[in-house]
């Protein structure tokens, strides 16, 4: 089946993460069942350009939303890179295909005061669940890593001595995070209280019942917090990334150094995050230029 030598070449050779490879078989599963239902065949070789574009106005008159649609094809002109690759088809029919307009929508950080806020739901606490979550919140925060990274640490990942922690990102690409004090000594209390439940756990970040921590929970961790502080429409852990990115480049940290932290292969994906410290960039600008005096 070609669909599933193209999720083993994303797995082996690419280094895909399990949640992108499930992303990906469900897009392509999602056009072979189109094929079926519309042209009675679930072949991918004979099909043209024409009806990859059937299908894809059927997405959108069922309300499916450009940026969704547009991930939808990614996954399937990479399936076609794939199959022309092995030499299963003779041309991509994808090869021209233009991406469908979409209207980048402004993601609005944590601020730095409802950051400040969240450390008094947790004073003090000896109760494990809560000390976790604050760590949860706290490696989040303090060094930009992704959810999946975050779900993934192990406690041979921290270095006390060195003060970093590593990071497996995306395509198995590790990377070396500072931490800071505060950190370090909220993982020291996390791991004594750990020590004393659980032991036989490699990953950092346990559950009550001592296993390791999962998508949703972390979701639900970050959304039940600062539901209770911020009035912000999202609140996940993507948005806590973004304050990392944010608050670095508000203080004057280098466009090339968050880069690194955050794991982005191009400063283009970087960049995104300038565009929330605009109006302090400009704030700096009116005070500072002698002109403005």
């Amino acid at each position: 089946m070609p669909i599933v030598k193209f999720i083993d070449y994303l797995k082996y050779e690419k280094g895909y993460s399990k949640h992108t490879l499930l992303a990906y078989k469900k897009d392509i599963d999602t056009f072979q069942n189109f094929l079926l239902s519309t042209y009675n065949t679930d072949c991918f070789s004979d099909v043209s350009y024409g009806q990859i574009r059937l299908w894809i106005v059927s997405l959108v008159n069922k309300g499916m939303s450009n940026q969704s649609v547009n991930r939808k094809i990614s996954a399937l002109k990479s399936f076609y890179k794939f199959l022309e690759k092995i030499g299963d088809i003779d041309k991509n029919p994808l090869s021209g295909h233009r991406l469908l307009k979409v209207q980048r929508k402004a993601i609005t950080p944590f601020s730095k005061k409802e950051l400040n806020e969240i450390i008094h739901f947790f004073n003090k606490t000896d109760n494990f669940n809560e000390l976790r979550d604050y760590l949860i919140i706290e490696l989040l925060y303090t060094t930009g890593m992704r959810r999946a990274e975050l779900i993934a640490l192990k406690c041979s990942d921290v270095n006390i001595d060195n003060k970093t922690i590593k990071v497996l990102g995306k395509r198995n690409k590790e990377r070396y995070i500072p931490l800071l004090n505060y950190t370090i000594g909220l993982i020291h209390k996390y791991m004594k209280l750990r020590s004393e439940l659980y032991s036989d756990n490699q990953h950092l970040l346990l559950t009550l019942k001592g296993k390791p921590v999962y998508d949703s929970l972390v979701y639900k961790t970050v959304k039940n917090y600062f539901k209770l502080i911020s009035t912000k429409d999202k609140k996940s852990p993507h948005i806590l990334r973004h304050a990392f990115a944010t608050h670095l480049l508000d203080e004057g940290a280098d466009l090339n150094a968050v880069k690194e932290l955050l794991g982005h292969s191009s400063l283009a994906s970087t960049q995104i995050y300038t565009q929330s410290s605009l109006s302090h960039i400009k704030e700096v600008y009116k005070k500072a230029h002698p002109r403005n005096k």
